[in-house]
C-alpha cells in the first residue's frame, strides 16, 4: 500500500436540518479494503452517497492527492470511483450483456476499445452471468443480480469500488462467493469501501475499519484491532466471536 487513495476531511451530509453524518474524517489506503460498520441509520449509505457525489455535502474530499468534492458523479466516474448501491438498481428488461455495457458508457463515450476485454473479465470473475448475458437482468437470482452490480461496477474500470451492503439478503454460501470476490478484487489493484451490516465477514478480508453511529465515527483501527476491541465484540460481532477467539 503507498498511501490513502480516498481522504475525507470533516465530511457532513444534511437532510434538511438533520445531520446525517457529523464531520467525519476517513481514509482508504491505495490497494486495501476498508470496512464502515454500524447499526442501520447510521450514516452509512449516505456516506457513501456523499463520496459518489449523490447527495450534497460539506467538507475536504481528495481521490489520489486531488480535490474532488465539487466534481460531478460522471467526473468522479471518469477519475476511476464506482458505487455498488444497495438496491443495485438494476435495469430489469434489458440483458445481463447490456446492463453490464451500460457500466462502460464513458469508455465508450471516449472511444475506449478494450472494453470487450473487461467483459471478459468480469464473466471470468462470474462464470455465472457469462452462461446467462442474454437473459433478462430481472430474471436472475439475488445472488446472481449483485455479481451483476458488481459486475457493472468494474466495466467502468474503476481504481476505487464502494460496496453498499453487498450480502444483503443473500444466503451464506453467495455471501461467503461474493466476498472471495471482493478479496479477487484487492489482488487485482482495486481498493474497495465497504459498507457492510455482516461485520465479522466484513472484517475478516478487510484491512482497516471504521464504527460509524448516528453520523459519528466512534472507533477506527485496522481490522484485526476492531475484530478484538471490546466495544465492536459486544455490539456488532457476539459474545461467542470473542470466545472462538481465546
Amino acid at each position: 500500500m503507498s498511501g490513502p487513495l480516498l481522504q475525507a476531511r470533516s465530511l457532513a451530509v444534511l437532510y434538511g436540518k438533520v445531520e446525517a453524518v457529523s464531520g467525519i474524517s476517513l481514509d482508504v489506503e491505495a490497494g486495501s479494503i476498508t470496512t464502515l460498520i454500524g447499526p442501520n441509520g447510521a450514516g452509512k449509505t449516505s456516506t457513501l452517497g456523499a463520496l459518489m457525489g449523490l447527495l450534497p455535502a460539506r467538507g475536504e474530499i481528495e481521490f489520489d492527492g486531488e480535490p474532488i468534492a465539487h466534481l460531478s458523479v460522471e467526473q468522479r466516474v471518469a477519475l476511476g470511483i464506482s458505487l455498488v448501491p444497495e438496491k443495485r438498481e438494476l435495469f430489469a428488461q434489458m440483458s445481463v450483456r447490456d446492463n453490464l455495457d451500460l457500466g462502460a458508457f464513458l469508455r465508450h463515450r471516449r472511444g475506449d476499445k478494450t472494453v470487450r476485454r473487461s467483459l471478459e473479465s468480469v464473466c471470468s470473475l462470474f462464470p455465472r452471468l457469462e452462461e446467462r448475458l442474454d437473459q433478462a437482468a430481472g430474471t436472475l437470482s439475488g445472488g446472481e443480480r449483485q455479481m451483476l452490480a458488481i459486475g457493472r461496477a468494474l466495466m467502468a474500470e474503476p481504481r476505487l469500488l464502494m460496496l453498499d451492503e453487498p450480502s444483503l439478503g443473500l444466503a451464506p454460501l453467495i455471501t461467503a462467493e461474493i466476498f472471495r470476490t471482493i478479496e479477487a478484487l484487492r489482488t487485482d489493484g482495486v481498493s474497495v469501501l465497504l459498507v457492510e451490516q455482516n461485520a465479522r465477514a466484513a472484517l475478516k478480508i478487510s484491512d482497516f475499519g471504521y464504527v460509524l453511529e448516528s453520523g459519528d465515527l466512534t472507533v477506527s483501527g485496522s481490522a484485526q484491532a476492531l475484530e478484538s476491541d471490546p466495544r465492536v465484540v459486544e455490539s456488532y460481532l457476539g459474545a461467542g466471536h470473542q470466545r472462538r477467539r481465546t
